[in-house]
């Protein structure tokens, strides 16, 4: 076959500008620090990159759900405590008053003591947090007790997803903690009334005892959950920290092996010009001149 001088010409071009693309795609991978610049350099890299994306972005998900259901718990556990310092509190002043020796002036400070600690139990009870009432279950809109007195607490339970198929209640209802029509409110009153008529006081000791129990266990119950809601934000952060990694491995580039290629490149695209100008041959202007 006749090689003429066409073929070298083209062909020189043609590998001159394989060398000059390879060259710009290590630049442009220098640039950007990603292995491409569009999908249809290597789709396989584009499709594996939406893929761990997805999963990034569902991470991010679960860990702002994660986020609302500890606000829920960390709003019902301090108000459950708080509930159990009210009632530890009315157990003192019912040792007190059971003892025989009050004055009637101690006997009705007890007695205002004991009324102002209710009215801080129903504020426990209507928490709102964020515009929700937090003892009042899937009924968030609506206080359970309202300025009548009437107690109603909604049931329903308000679950978050946390993590794929693992779903947790946020909201603890009220009925664990105040009793399923309010009986730690009927104890309280019970209490209240006999200050008022000064008979019979040391029963209230045994009925504060078992509403304070009830109390602590809503509390260990909210405890527990709390538990296992930081076992999900562990292994959430765990899988973020593997998913960015591979997705840094996906699409990253590698820094030391793209400015080693780039180099490369250049010593070829150098050597093809120093070699296309010994191969073409002299024109008839070379003579001329």
């Amino acid at each position: 076959m006749r090689v003429t001088q066409s073929m070298l010409s083209n062909n020189l071009l043609r590998n001159l500008t394989h060398n000059s693309t390879q060259m710009n795609k290590y630049m442009d991978q220098l640039y950007s620090g990603k292995k491409i610049s569009k999908p249809s350099d290597d789709p396989m890299i584009a499709m594996k990159g939406v893929s761990y994306r997805s999963e990034l972005a569902r991470i991010k998900q679960f860990e702002r759900n994660t986020s609302e259901v500890n606000s829920w718990l960390d709003n019902t556990d301090a108000a459950v405590d708080q509930a159990n310092h009210a009632m530890q509190r009315l157990r003192e002043l019912a040792v007190k008053a059971s003892n025989g020796t009050n004055s009637s002036d101690e006997y009705q400070s007890i007695l205002e003591e004991a009324k102002q600690l209710k009215e801080h139990l129903v504020d426990i009870a209507n928490t709102n947090v964020n515009g929700k009432y937090i003892f009042n279950g899937t009924n968030s809109n609506t206080p359970p007790i309202d300025e009548n007195g009437s107690i109603t607490f909604s049931g329903g339970d308000v679950l978050i997803e946390v993590s794929s198929g693992i779903t947790v209640k946020a909201n603890t209802n009220g009925s664990t903690v105040f009793g399923e029509n309010g009986e730690l409110f009927d104890t309280v009153d019970n209490f209240i009334n006999r200050l008022e008529s000064g008979e019979n006081i040391e029963e209230s000791l045994n009925e504060l005892d078992a509403s304070i129990g009830s109390v602590l266990d809503a509390r260990a119950e909210i405890g527990a959950r709390m538990n296992r809601l930081e076992l999900v934000e562990n292994r959430l952060a765990d899988q973020k920290i593997v998913t960015t990694k591979t997705l840094s491995d996906n699409e990253d580039v590698d820094f030391a092996e793209a400015i080693t290629n780039l180099i490369t490149q250049e010593s070829l695209h150098r050597a093809a010009l120093s070699a296309g100008s010994r191969i073409i041959q002299p024109s008839l202007v070379d003579f001329l001149r």
